[in-house]
């Protein structure tokens, strides 16, 4: 086989003349990304560009913060309103009388602040300023309402109140046209607080387990028992009052005594501590319960040295608010431990009287004494309630280190 020849026009050189070639810069391009196919399970991304602070029109607006101006406006808002319900209760309409007076002022003074702030600010702002006086005036009427309350009954009662006897003494032999200067409510406290501390040691036990029944067992029994204890919160007084009466008295023979009455106070108080304490425990956090469970406790343990400890204000609220509801009752009282004019200390020893017992039994004598004092023994019980609230507070706060 013969080897390849070459052509030589081929192999023949020609002189040709000098091209330049610029230089040629090579850039890294990043490959297209291919679209993600439509349909189920994709996403699709779309970028913003960004906003910066002084990109946004205007400064920020704070709905809490007033400035001068707008306290300026609120004030003369409220004082055009006050000169307009005096123009219309007493020029225009025949509305005479402080109530109506104020409710034409609140309801001119809510429309002209609308209207100013309309004026000035945007529908947001005009919303905060109307709610906002209508929480404030919602506020101020249950102030005056409590405050209105309490130095009425106050007033009414100073008489026996700056009487020394009236809280050392009983009403033994004490008739209803005698002067402040004998007889007195002791016999009253002392039946109230025999009476009550029974139904706090049988609600509190019963009580607070049944909120921990409720929430840390939980089942079909738990909603349940949950259903039995939000319909026993509406329970009429007067109701526990026969059910005890029918089944204490009646059917097991006890006596009226105070011990009945603390029963019966118990059965009213009893669902309102379960129900309080039931909403208290559920709001501590599970993650809690979870890191003691994670280190080795038992359900127990956990509910004994997490929960509990951790919900004891709210658990103390709600002690507070079962006692607030059964120091003021009559009807239970009235039916279970009757009422007696000498001081009673043994609960099992007959009937004793209570502090309602005693402002409802005086009220109706009719007597002015009598009334002075049924107002005084109120003055007493407010009292009574406000030291064992004030109290319980006390206990209920946590102790230093423990945080």
């Amino acid at each position: 086989m013969s080897a390849p020849t070459l052509d030589p026009d081929l192999t023949r050189t020609t002189d040709l003349p000098a091209v330049t070639v610029p230089p040629v810069t090579t850039q890294a391009v990043a490959p297209p990304v291919p679209a993600a196919p439509a349909g189920r399970g994709t996403t699709a991304v779309r970028t913003e560009p960004s906003v910066g602070k002084n990109d946004v029109d205007g400064p920020r607006r704070l709905l809490r913060s007033t400035t001068a101006e707008q306290r300026f406006v609120q004030l003369g808002a409220w004082l055009a309103a006050v000169a307009l319900a005096w123009l219309v209760t007493d020029r225009l309409l025949p509305w005479d009388g402080a109530v109506a007076f104020t409710l034409t002022t609140f309801v001119l003074g809510l429309v002209i602040v609308g209207l100013l702030t309309a004026v000035v600010g945007t529908g947001p702002e005009v919303v905060d300023r109307v709610m906002s006086a209508v929480v404030h005036a919602a506020v101020v009427l249950l102030g005056l309402a409590l405050l209105s309350t309490v130095l009425f009954i106050f007033l009414r009662g100073r008489e026996a109140l700056f009487h020394v006897n009236f809280f050392t003494h009983d009403m033994e032999g004490v008739g209803p046209r005698d002067p402040f200067t004998r007889g007195g409510i002791l016999h009253a406290i002392v039946g109230s607080l025999i009476q009550v501390g029974i139904a706090v040691a049988i609600t509190i036990p019963l009580g607070i387990g049944t909120a921990i029944y409720m929430t840390e067992v939980g089942g079909r029994l738990a909603r349940i028992v949950r259903t039995v204890v939000e319909a026993m919160t509406a329970l009429p007084s007067i109701v526990a009052g026969l059910f005890i009466y029918t089944v204490a008295i009646v059917t097991l023979g006890l006596p009226s005594s105070g011990l009945a009455a603390a029963f019966a106070l118990a059965v009213m108080m009893l669902p309102i501590i379960a129900r309080a304490s039931d909403v208290v425990l559920r709001v501590v956090p599970g993650s809690l319960r979870e890191a003691s469970l994670a280190l080795g406790a038992s359900r127990w343990r956990t509910v004994w040295h997490v929960v509990l400890p951790t919900a004891r204000p709210g658990l103390a609220t709600a002690v507070i608010l079962g006692v607030a509801r059964g120091i003021g009752e009559t009807s239970p009282v009235l039916l279970t431990s009757g009422s007696a004019t000498f001081l009673v200390t043994n609960p099992t020893g007959g009937v004793m009287n209570s502090l309602p017992l005693y402002i409802y039994s005086t009220v109706r004598s009719g007597e002015p004494l009598e009334i002075a004092r049924a107002f005084a023994a109120a003055s007493v019980l407010l009292g009574l309630v406000l030291t064992l609230f004030v109290v319980a507070r006390l206990l209920a706060r946590p102790r230093k280190g423990t945080r």
